[in-house]
């Protein structure tokens, strides 16, 4: 199993990447947003979620996708980040791991998840000042078999990491620290 992850710009397209993920059978619970809930955007899609889901279970059918866990969001405070809206397994985690840090000093906060979970530091580091620009991260554990679509997936609608944190460094962004601005 893998982590693969994107970062994107807009909530559509981070909603779309998440129906595609859960359309190759990536499972609901493998997958995990997480986004700055700064401009309100969220409280019209879970609310839509929550009716989707609804109705799905008034005909005995299933939601899944974007819908499924957009349905879960809550508002949740991640060291760094503040409040955010997030859902799934890394949101759990990030928190999880906001507390290990502060009883032990350890190394807490989303970058901690991701980097637990495999993501590259740099890559978690650039993520993280995404979201706090305002960005929508995308995180799923896949299956080996699974890895290149879903890279594929999340790929064709995010952004390229590496040239983001070009972008951010020729604005004098030197790595993301959690009490910055």
């Amino acid at each position: 199993m893998k982590v693969v992850i994107g970062l994107f710009d807009n909530h559509e397209d981070a909603n779309e990447a998440i129906d595609e993920l859960g359309g190759t059978g990536v499972p609901l619970s493998d997958i995990s947003i997480v986004a700055s809930g700064a401009n309100g955007w969220y409280a019209d899609h879970r609310s839509r979620a929550t009716e989707d889901a609804a109705a799905g279970a008034g005909i005995g059918g299933l939601i899944g996708g974007a819908a499924g866990l957009l349905a879960g969001l809550g508002i949740i405070a991640i060291p760094g980040l503040g409040p955010v809206v997030a859902a799934g397994w890394l949101a759990a985690t990030a928190t999880g791991a906001a507390g290990a840090a502060a009883a032990g000093g350890a190394t807490g906060g989303i970058i901690g998840a991701m980097t637990n979970s495999g993501v590259p530091e740099r890559d978690a580091d650039v993520c993280a000042e995404g979201i706090r620009q305002g960005g929508t991260l995308v995180v799923a554990k896949v299956e080996d078999q699974v890895v290149p679509n879903a890279e594929q997936i999340l790929r064709a609608r995010s952004v390229d990491l590496v040239e983001r944190r070009s972008q951010y460094e020729a604005a004098g962004w030197t790595g993301f620290h959690p009490y910055a601005g």
